[in-house]
């Protein structure tokens, strides 16, 4: 669960050998085995660990894998030290399913307008302007495009629902805001409910002149991780590998083209050339294509100041 620290009643050895004694010899032997394993000083380090980080947050609740026996006695001792923390009932799995259903409601509840335009134009960048918008791809930690890995990875499915699910939660606006995505961002799936309901939202478009655009793209996707401390021949090797994964869709020609000029951007630290061939020779015609499929559901297109008018008017109509 987001914001979970793992403090361990049994570590995953000390787990096995009670599983392993459960499956020989039954629950009675397991339980006393764990309670072998946790005493004396590593009980009392554990529960000092407890009362440590209890001491330090004021709202802490205990669960383990399904709120039953390892929770209890974390619980359990902790009342024996003085310290009372509620326990929650159900454990892990209580929790997953609370977060599967939060995710089934969400679409409905509110109304929702969805953020789109072409690759670089600024969609992130305005919708974190505003309380309303919840950043898909900040939770799901990849850009959304074919070079939009991070260097960090990316969450599980698992942790990335129950993130996007916490998100929601917190969410106190009336207006849903969310960048236009496609059903998958990198490896993870949006939920087949929120992406439906995406599809069928009001589409707000933000407009911005190509040159801009790859100068966007040229500080976030190269820029910033440079600064962030990866070195441009791992960079250069990443990029060169995301656009072999492209090849076929861009052709033969126009890759080369493509990876000549990205491999002398890496080499003058100049990277425009490259960056706007992508946008006019795959990018943009792709979301153009994309465009098409939706463009009943636009209401508005602009600069970012423009459309920023327009969620505060919508933001303003779903308060009333």
């Amino acid at each position: 669960m987001p914001n979970a620290v793992n403090l361990v009643l049994l570590t995953d050895e000390e787990r096995a050998q009670v599983g392993i004694t459960f499956k020989r010899a039954g629950q009675r032997a397991a339980i006393a085995l764990g309670h072998e394993l946790v005493s004396g000083a590593t009980r009392s380090r554990r529960i000092r660990d407890w009362l440590n980080f209890a001491e330090q947050h004021s709202d802490v609740w205990l669960y383990c894998w399904r709120g039953g026996m390892r929770s209890e006695i974390a619980q359990s001792w902790l009342e024996a030290a003085g310290t009372t923390l509620p326990r929650v009932s159900g454990g892990f799995k209580a929790l997953r399913q609370t977060c599967l259903g939060v995710l089934a409601d969400a679409p409905g509840a509110k109304p929702w307008l969805i953020l789109g335009g072409r690759t670089g134009s600024g969609k992130t960048e305005l919708l974190k302007r505003f309380t309303c918008g919840i950043d898909l791809e900040g939770i799901a930690n990849h850009r959304g495009s074919a070079f939009g890995a991070q260097l960090s990875p990316q969450p599980t499915p698992v942790d990335f629902e129950n993130t996007l699910a916490v998100s929601y939660l917190k969410h106190v606006d009336q207006l849903v805001v969310l960048e236009d995505e496609s059903r998958t961002i990198g490896r993870l799936a949006l939920p087949q409910v929120w992406h439906a309901c995406m599809q069928n939202s009001p589409l707000l478009i933000l407009e911005l002149d190509v040159a801009t655009r790859a100068e966007n793209i040229s500080r976030e996707y190269v820029s910033e991780p440079l600064a962030a401390g990866e070195t441009e021949a791992a960079l250069h090797t990443r990029y060169s590998a995301s656009l072999q994964r492209i090849s076929k869709r861009l052709g033969g020609a126009r890759y080369k083209e493509v990876r000549a000029a990205m491999d002398s951007s890496f080499a003058t630290g100049e990277h425009r050339e490259w960056i706007e061939l992508l946008l006019l020779w795959y990018y943009d015609p792709m979301y153009d294509y994309q465009l098409d499929e939706k463009l009943e559901r636009v209401v508005a297109r602009g600069t970012a100041a423009e459309l920023a008018q327009h969620i505060d008017a919508h933001s303003e109509l779903a308060e009333c």
